[in-house]
């Protein structure tokens, strides 16, 4: 069951005076309504497959643990409210530590992407034990900037890529990389430090709020 069911269930409890065990039902058709509207728009068989990992991504009123896009009715609180979200990561292994990434591989639009990839966080040494509990404890070399797609340029793709950072190896940017988070070289970032393939991957799409 996803993390914020829990959540839910007391606050549900607590405003709507439900019956303990009433509770967590109340809240999984509230997440069900929410991934409902998010999947009004499909998603092509390429975006549905690039998530996998059980990774989880969550917002505060949005659990994200597969591919979707975002429902209309939440872009505004995802670009302009809504701070860095948890990320849990169940199977990860509490000794080993973790690199984190989130881009935009559109930027500025899918059919063009001359500025990706566009970074948007950036964690390195992030422990396992933290990542189980949902918490992003580690280095940050890039502060979360949350999705903000241009107007009128279509949908965007906003990845979560998780890698296991290598015993003793120091991940960081360069000056260059530091000067602008645009058009970064995200697989030269990779090779640099022998990151390998990503554990776990999770995507979703979003446009201007205003579109």
């Amino acid at each position: 069951m996803p993390h914020c069911i829990d959540e839910q269930a007391e606050q549900i409890e607590t405003l709507l005076h439900l019956p303990a065990i009433l509770a967590p039902i109340f809240g999984l058709i509230l997440l069900g309504l929410f991934h409902t509207e998010a999947k009004q728009h499909t998603l092509s068989s390429q975006d549905a497959s690039f998530c996998h990992g059980e990774l989880e991504v969550i917002y505060p009123e949005l659990d994200i643990y597969e591919c979707l896009i975002i429902p209309k009715s939440l872009r505004e609180q995802v670009s302009q409210v809504w701070k860095a979200p948890q990320v849990y990561f169940s199977t990860a292994q509490k000794k080993k530590t973790y690199v984190l990434v989130m881009v935009d591989p559109d930027a500025p639009n899918r059919s063009k992407p001359t500025s990706a990839y566009w970074r948007h966080w950036l964690v390195v040494d992030i422990q396992g034990s933290a990542l189980k509990e949902g918490q992003v404890e580690g280095t940050s070399l890039t502060d979360y900037k949350p999705p903000t797609p241009p107007s009128n340029s279509g949908f965007h793709r906003y990845q979560f890529m998780l890698f296991e950072q290598p015993p003793d190896v120091s991940v960081s940017l360069t000056e260059q990389e530091e000067a602008s988070r645009g058009k970064w070289d995200f697989q030269a970032f990779i090779t640099s430090f022998d990151l390998g393939e990503p554990v776990a991957t999770l995507q979703f799409l979003t446009q201007n709020y205003k579109d």
